[in-house]
């Protein structure tokens, strides 16, 4: 019986890198630094929340925080060029 340790180690690793990417690009901001993130106003910010073209995450009674890997994943493009 072989022994499978050596090829589980890499896959560990890279499983282990993956994650930790992950949550590297899960960095939750506010609603102020996602309008600045994007060069919009927090007004526009709160209309994509409400819209729900963006997700937002509620950390108490008026606490909103949004993923900024989320605010990437929503950007859509148009136009000329967009495929």
């Amino acid at each position: 019986m072989q022994d499978n340790t050596s090829q589980a180690a890499p896959l560990k690793i890279r499983e282990y890198r993956r994650a930790e990417e992950n949550r590297r690009n899960a960095t939750y901001i506010t609603i102020q630094q996602s309008a600045e993130y994007l060069g919009v106003t927090t007004r526009t910010i709160r209309q994509m929340l409400a819209d729900n073209r963006l997700k937002g995450y509620s950390c108490g009674p008026r606490l909103v925080r949004l993923r900024r890997d989320e605010i990437d994943a929503a950007m859509q493009p148009f136009g000329g060029a967009a495929v």
